[in-house]
C-alpha cells in the first residue's frame, strides 16, 4: 500500500477538479483502483504504488488543463486517462510505425500526440525544446506513409530575430532557407537523407514559406505552420482556410517569443483566443516539464522566466 497527498491552490480548484458530484474522482478511482480522501484543499491517494504514480501524474495533467481552459469536461479526464494508463501506446506504435525511435516522453507530449490523431486542427504551443515540431512532423511521416495522406507541406514565416532578411545573400530561395532549416532538421532526423530528397524532388514533401502559402488549397495533406507565433492575424487566417479535402492542419509556437514589430499582433495568440470554445479544434500546451532536449535547456527556459536574472 502506498499513498500521496495533493494539495490544491483553494477550495474553488478543489471544487473543478473533483467535478460535480465528484464525478471527475469517481471517474479516476474506478479508472486506477485507488483511495481519494478529500480534506478541504488536499487529496489523500492510497493504492497500489504503480496506481498512486498514475493518479498524481493525472492530477498535474488536469491542474494545468484547468489553469489552461478555467474549467474541465469530463472528455478531459478520459483523454488525461488515456495517457497516464498508457492506453494511447498502442495507438502511437501504429501511428508511428516506420518512423525512427520516436514515442511521447511526457506526459503533454502524449495528449499531443493524442490531439494530433483525433483532431483536423491542432494547435500546440510551448517553449523550445518541447518536441512541437518534431512530433507534429513524425506524425506526418508516419500518415503519409500509411497511405493516409499524399504529401506533406511544412510551413514558416521568414520573420527577422534581430537579422534583416534583405541583408541575407542569395536569392529568395537562398534568403528563406536559414528560416526553413529546423524542418529539414526535423526530417532528416526521422527520415534517411536519400528518402527525403527523393520525397522533395516529387513534391511529396514541400518545405515553404508562409508568404508563398495564399490563393492554394491543399487536399489529402498534413500542413504545419512551425514558430506560428511569428503569423500576423490575417497570415494565420490565410493559412487556416488553405485545408482542403481529407487534410490535417498543425500550427506550433512559443507564445513568449513573438519576433514582429511591435505594432503587430500574433495570428496564434488571436487563434488560441478565437478558437479555445470550439469542438473539433484542440489547443495543448506544453511547458517545462515537457522539454526533452539537453538537462539545461529546462533551466534555461525556467531562467529566462523570472522577472529579474539572479
Amino acid at each position: 500500500m502506498s499513498e500521496a497527498t495533493i494539495t490544491l491552490d483553494d477550495r474553488d480548484e478543489a471544487l473543478q477538479m473533483f467535478g460535480s458530484r465528484d464525478q471527475h474522482l469517481r471517474t479516476l478511482r474506478d479508472a486506477l483502483g485507488v483511495r481519494f480522501i478529500a480534506r478541504g484543499n488536499s487529496v489523500l491517494i492510497e493504492g497500489d504504488a504503480v496506481q498512486v504514480n498514475k493518479a498524481e501524474r493525472a492530477f498535474q495533467q488536469l491542474r494545468k488543463l484547468l489553469k489552461q481552459q478555467g474549467s474541465l469536461s469530463p472528455e478531459d479526464v478520459a483523454s488525461v486517462l488515456s495517457v497516464v494508463q498508457d492506453r494511447q501506446v498502442v495507438d502511437t506504435r501504429a501511428v508511428l510505425d516506420g518512423v525512427k525511435n520516436v514515442r511521447p516522453r511526457t506526459d503533454g507530449q502524449g495528449r499531443y500526440l493524442q490531439a494530433m490523431l483525433q483532431h483536423d486542427l491542432t494547435f500546440c504551443i510551448g517553449p523550445a525544446g518541447t518536441g512541437k515540431t518534431f512530433l507534429a512532423v513524425a506524425v506526418a511521416v508516419s500518415l503519409l506513409r500509411q497511405g493516409q495522406v499524399k504529401r506533406i507541406v511544412l510551413v514558416r514565416p521568414a520573420v527577422e530575430a534581430g537579422e534583416r532578411l534583405g541583408f541575407l545573400p542569395g536569392d529568395i530561395v537562398a534568403k528563406v532557407n536559414p528560416y526553413l532549416r529546423p524542418l529539414f532538421d526535423a526530417l532528416n532526423d526521422l527520415l534517411e537523407p536519400e528518402q527525403v530528397k527523393r520525397y522533395m524532388d516529387n513534391d511529396v514533401i514541400e518545405v515553404v514559406p508562409l508568404a508563398f502559402m495564399r490563393g492554394r488549397t491543399l487536399n489529402h495533406a498534413v500542413i504545419i505552420l512551425d514558430e506560428g507565433q511569428n503569423a500576423t492575424i490575417p497570415q494565420m487566417k490565410m493559412f487556416l482556410t488553405r485545408m482542403g479535402s481529407g487534410s490535417k492542419i498543425i500550427v506550433t509556437g512559443d507564445i513568449t517569443q513573438v519576433d514582429l514589430p511591435k505594432h503587430m499582433h500574433s495570428g496564434l495568440i488571436d487563434a488560441i483566443h478565437r478558437f479555445r470554445n470550439f469542438r473539433g479544434i484542440a489547443i495543448v500546451y506544453l511547458d517545462e516539464q515537457d522539454i526533452v532536449r539537453h538537462p539545461l535547456v529546462q533551466e534555461i527556459v525556467q531562467a529566462y522566466e523570472e522577472k529579474k536574472p539572479r
